[in-house]
């Protein structure tokens, strides 16, 4: 019994991993999300007073920092 789930896990482990890896693969590096990604990796270069100014929407809250 053991041997035979041991092998079951051993090859469609391998199969269900390279899919997972492939899906990765391909939503890194589709084209749709290349400006998010640019954009996600400049924001930690950026000089923001608030870790939220620069998200789109950040100006609709009127919320004080303070309270």
């Amino acid at each position: 019994m053991y041997e035979s789930l041991a092998h079951f896990a051993q090859s469609w482990g391998l199969v269900a991993f390279m899919i997972f890896f492939a899906g990765v693969l391909v939503y890194a590096l589709w084209p749709k999300n290349r400006d998010k990604f640019n954009a996600a990796a400049r924001s930690v270069l950026e000089d923001n007073d608030r870790p939220d100014a620069g998200r789109p929407g950040a100006d609709d809250k009127k919320e004080s920092r303070d309270g």
